[in-house]
């Protein structure tokens, strides 16, 4: 509750303070202005964002930029339909690359502050991709790699490609 409280009042001042500015025709012509620009730049970069997404799958790469990239999009498309001076800047900042890229390698740098083991793993692959799992040994197999020194492991799988 006290968070709306605030939001309220930051908007309202913010909406307030440019009216005093400019006047009140030219910050309602800001403020729609801003939103129409919001959503054309929410739709064009929610887009590349996509497209990116599908480029990594299609190269096998980890898309771990790109899906931050594609929340960043979302959280700035949100923005702008809530109503508001603030928030309508801070999506259209979301939505622009440049402070997107910022945004993304602060939450990258924090979330790994926060959580050592989160550290961005590069997987590069060589040689043959292998989908496998590991199952339960048959209680008669008594030879083979020993996983803790007690049952052996068993890996069944099928290649998938052969580089």
């Amino acid at each position: 509750m006290p968070f709306v409280l605030l939001y309220l009042v930051v908007e309202i001042v913010a909406v307030v303070a440019l009216g005093s500015l400019i006047g009140f025709w030219p910050t309602v012509l800001v403020l729609l202005a801003g939103s129409f620009l919001g959503l054309l730049l929410a739709r064009r970069e929610g887009v590349r964002a996509a497209q990116a997404m599908a480029e990594a799958a299609r190269t096998r790469r980890v898309a771990t930029n790109e899906a931050t990239d594609g929340m960043l999009v979302a959280v700035g498309g949100l923005l702008l339909f809530v109503p508001g001076l603030v928030t309508d800047v801070l999506g259209l900042l979301l939505l622009l690359p440049p402070t997107r890229a910022l945004v993304r390698r602060r939450l990258v740098r924090s979330a790994e502050e926060a959580n050592p083991g989160l550290r961005t793993a590069r997987i590069r692959s060589e040689g043959v991709i292998v989908d496998a799992e590991v199952v339960e040994p048959d209680t008669a197999a008594a030879s083979g790699p020993r996983r803790g020194g007690g049952a052996p492991m068993v890996i069944e799988g099928t290649v998938v490609d052969e580089r």
